[in-house]
Parts: structure tokens; sequence; C-alpha cells
């Protein structure tokens, strides 16, 4: 217990250094800053990996599976990775919301830092619930790798990203029964006083429509984790790290996500393989190793095709 209280200090610590220290002005994030602090934030995961290994070879962490400490490291970064690359989805449609509500780039990372206080919480509690599940129902294992693959074929043969209308959705709607929304922006505000009383700006409803998006894509990438570990707190610290560099990460990608158009594809690898995983638990054990090069090699493939396929269209297009 005394583990998970410091660790959620710390992420609320660096949580309120970053928008009282760094960012206390709304300003544009440039590509270039962007790229720092994803680098930043992928190398603080990667220590915190060697953190999981001093953790785990003590007794200051529950163990319930009794992982040995280089195993639970590598299920850390494993489950790291997972996270990161199921986030590609996460920003393309994060993208949309922004350009459909008109949301200036300025005030962007101030809606992505309240968006990670709430995607905390709600991935907290279906962390837990997933977990006590396959603790206490070992069929919920089925369950989940056949939802894993549902999503990767599902994935393979539609483009939902592009036909995301966030003004047409029923979060928007709902949030309209609620409380007016007004067109009308006062910099970083989220409610402005209007003739008929308080109305909430296009800030705040891109703000819990982003959330709930991220709500239904954790649907996805929690089962995916718990595919590869039911630690509690593994599960939650890879999340929670692959979380927070994701805002990084977006507006690192933000002007080129089109030039990683394959790593779509890597994703469906992922899934896939992660709910055979799941189904074939008890026939076939897959060394933690073998997992995590799987996922490094289906990102590193993506990333590759991409900007080799996307060079190569450039190319063309110019003839």
């Amino acid at each position: 217990m005394i583990i998970w209280i410091l660790f959620i200090t710390l992420i609320l610590i660096i949580l309120a250094l970053d928008l009282g220290v760094f960012n206390k002005t709304p300003r544009i994030i440039s590509t270039k800053e962007a790229s720092k602090w994803t680098l930043i934030w992928f190398t603080l995961s990667m220590l915190f990996s060697g953190v999981i290994y001093w953790l785990y070879s003590t007794s200051f962490v529950q163990n319930p599976n009794h992982l040995k400490p280089a195993v639970a490291s590598m299920k850390f970064i494993t489950g790291y990775l997972i996270e990161l690359s199921l986030s590609v989805d996460n920003i393309f449609v994060i993208a949309i919301i922004f350009a459909s509500f008109k949301i200036p780039q300025k005030y962007q990372h101030r809606i992505l830092f309240w968006g990670i206080l709430g995607a905390i919480l709600f991935r907290g509690l279906m962390i837990f619930f997933g977990v006590m599940l396959i603790n206490k129902f070992a069929w919920t294992t089925y369950v989940f790798g056949v939802f894993l693959l549902f999503t990767a074929i599902k994935m393979l043969f539609s483009n939902a990203e592009d036909d995301f209308e966030p003004k047409e959705s029923f979060v928007y709607k709902t949030i309209g029964k609620i409380i007016p929304i007004t067109a009308e922006r006062d910099k970083e505000k989220f409610f402005i006083p209007t003739k008929k009383g308080k109305a909430a700006t296009p800030l705040f409803v891109a703000l819990i429509v982003i959330e709930v998006m991220d709500v239904l894509f954790a649907v996805d990438s929690v089962p995916a984790i718990l595919a590869i570990t039911s630690d509690p707190f593994l599960v939650f610290s890879s999340n929670i790290f692959a979380i927070l560099g994701l805002r990084s990460i977006y507006f690192f990608l933000a002007n080129m996500l089109e030039k990683f158009h394959y790593l779509e594809y890597s994703l469906i690898a992922i899934l896939s393989f992660v709910g055979l995983k799941m189904l074939l638990h008890d026939y076939i054990e897959i060394p933690e190793w073998a997992s995590l090069t799987f996922i490094a090699f289906s990102l590193l493939i993506g990333i590759i095709v991409s900007l080799k396929m996307g060079k190569e269209e450039k190319i063309e297009n110019n003839i």
C-alpha cells in the first residue's frame, strides 16, 4: 500500500510541476520541444523499469504471482509498449476532436493535462476490476482474448477514426442537454458567463469528449496489458507512464500523423498476438522476452514501412 501511495503522489507532483511550472502560461508546443519531452518520458519509463526490478527484489511491493525481478521489469516494459502503441489511434481521434472544435494549439496542452487526471482515475478503476475478474473468474481471460481478436479484425476492415464526428457524437449531445454550450472562447477558460447563464466553452466540450474516448480506448488497451500480467501495480504503472508521455507524443506527431499510416497494421498484429496469447495460455507458455521482442519488432516494422512508403509516395507525387 505504501508503494501505491508513493507512486500516485509522485505522479501528482509531476503533473503539478507540469501545469504550475513548465506550462504555466498557455503556449504552442513546438515539434522540437515535443520530441525532447517524448525522449524524456521514454527514458524515465525505462529507468522506472529498473525501479521495478529493485522493488520486486525486495518486500516493498506485494508480489502475488511471485515474479522474479527481471521478469517483472520485462512485463512492465512490455505493458508500457503495448499501451504506447495502442495510443496511436487515440492520437488520431484527439487531432480530429481539436480540429472539430477549433481549439487553438496553445490551449491544447491544458486540455490534455486535465484529460490525464481523469484517465488516471478511470483506468485505475478499470484495472482494479479487470484484475479482480481475472483472479476470481479464470474464464474471463478467454473473454478478453476473444474481444482483442475481434478488435483487431474490426481495425483491419474499418477506418472508424475517419468517420468520427465529435459534434454528432452522443457525448456532445448529452453535454448540451446538461449545460448550455457556446462557440465563444475566453482564453483557456472552460466556462464563461453568457446571457443565458454560465455556458461550456469548446475547450470544456473537447475535454469531455476526449475523456470519454479515452475510456473507450482503455477497453482495448487494459485487457491487452492484462494478457501480459495480472499484477495490479505493473499494469497500473505501465499504463500511467504511457499516458503521461501521450501528450508530448501527440504534439510530436500532430503535424505528421499521415506519415505513420502503416503503423495501424502493427497495432493489429499486437492485438492479435496478445489475444491469441490469452486464448492459448493453458497450452502454450510464451517467454516474456519473446512477447517483448514481438511487440517491439512489430512497432519498428510499422514505423520503417510507414516512412519508406511515405517517401516513395512523395517522390511519385513530385514526378
